[in-house]
């Protein structure tokens, strides 16, 4: 065997050390320039359709076969009515940013249609809408006995969450954003701790061991404060309970049996944590399947039961008066209840949504049978989106009515 001299030895080893650390320097760079151009107006489309190629995310697999949707297209109404003003639909549809629409109603694809580059095919992220499919997963953990009881406080399963504010908090409160936990939701402040925990994620640093740490500002039970670190704390069980990451566990249980159409993606952190609260990336059809499998009792496109239909009913119904809609007004509109996950207009014809940051939704009618999802890359989220969200829903109400009289 040749020996190496010591001093080129020396050199190779600092060479490859510089190597590393400027290797490490520049990939930290290209995810904080990532991280700040995340919803530039010039990016934010590629951006909402890219994120598994700049982020860490685990893959769950359309295994087994695809269930295909029926097609009976109808045309859409040209407008509707918000807040005493008539609104084109088409400009709608362009001012919301919307990257993809597909109307069901009664079963049959009624509406498709993709802007801005996006296609059939892309793998649109969901951010804050992937919480009702969170949500789903917990009710397949009760049906199969990994989660006991929903009054099981959160720390039993995760011993993580021993001594933060998190200790001795129901499921069912988590579940329902009233864990009383301190934490700001305001995109639009960057020192909220969602923007905290943001760039927490895309520079490399733990997640569930942060948000272990939080501390509770309020009894538990008591109000609706909406922060995504709850549904975060609802994977933590989940992963707990069964054994299985979420992804896996979503994949086995829900992903496998839907028909969905393609593969899905995660989101984790650097150390493999799956995002729970904001990290979902599927096709814009199988957001709308997940609509459907809810409208039809937890069957899938073939009549097959997958989801408890028990859990489905229950699990979109606001339990306690603080959680019902209505109880005061917001941007000018009776404000949204909350359920599991899933948020819930004031009406009489039973509608629920899931709704994510700039744009994301999957709206239920079940008086008339109809589903919308939308994917959509608002740029001016932090401005009106709030705004934006009940003019959406509205949208959503004139599209189902025309439908489905």
């Amino acid at each position: 065997m040749r020996l190496i001299p010591r001093s080129r030895l020396g050199r190779g080893v600092l060479a490859a050390v510089a190597a590393v650390v400027l290797w490490q320097a520049g990939h930290f760079g290209l995810r904080y320039w990532q991280f700040e151009t995340l919803f530039r107006a010039d990016r934010i489309v590629e951006n909402f359709r890219s994120m598994p190629r700049y982020f860490n995310s685990i893959a769950m697999h359309n295994s087994a076969e695809v269930l295909p949707w029926s097609v009976e297209e109808k045309p859409l109404p040209t407008s509707f009515q918000f807040q005493g003003k008539e609104y084109a639909l088409k400009d709608w549809i362009a001012q919301t940013g919307t990257t993809g629409l597909m109307v069901v109603a009664d079963g049959k694809v009624a509406f498709e249609q993709y802007y801005q580059g996006n296609t059939a095919q892309t793998e649109a992220i969901s951010w804050s809408l992937g919480k009702s499919f969170v949500s789903s997963l917990i009710g397949f953990a009760l049906a199969d006995g990994s989660i006991k009881s929903l009054r099981d406080p959160v720390s039993d399963y995760v011993p993580s969450l021993k001594g933060g504010g998190y200790e001795g908090v129901p499921i069912q409160d988590v579940l329902e954003m009233s864990s009383g936990i301190e934490f700001d939701e305001d995109y639009a402040n960057p020192d909220a701790g969602i923007n905290v925990l943001g760039q927490r994620i895309f520079l490399g640093q733990t997640t569930n061991d942060w948000i272990a740490q939080r501390t509770r500002a309020k009894a538990p039970g008591t109000e609706l404060h909406y922060i995504s670190i709850d549904t975060q704390v609802l994977g933590m069980v989940l992963e707990a309970a069964t054994g299985k990451s979420v992804a896996q566990y979503m994949q086995d249980q829900l992903w496998s049996r839907i028909g969905a159409e393609g593969d899905a993606r995660w989101i984790t952190d650097a150390h493999g944590a799956v995002l729970a609260f904001a990290g979902l990336n599927a096709r814009l059809r199988d957001y709308a399947r997940f609509g459907q499998l809810y409208l039809d009792g937890g069957r899938n496109l073939r009549g097959e039961p997958v989801l408890p239909e028990a859990w489905v009913r229950g699990s979109v119904k606001p339990r306690t008066p603080y959680l019902q809609p209505g109880r005061e007004m917001q941007e000018g509109n009776p404000r949204l209840g909350y359920a599991y996950q899933w948020w819930v207009p004031q009406g009489d014809e039973g509608e629920f949504s899931a709704i994510g940051v700039y744009g994301q939704f999957i709206y239920v009618n079940p008086t008339r049978r109809v589903v919308i999802a939308k994917n959509s890359a608002y740029v001016d989220y932090n401005k009106d989106g709030t705004r934006m969200e009940y003019q959406s829903i509205e949208a959503f109400r004139a599209i189902a009515r025309a439908l489905r009289p």
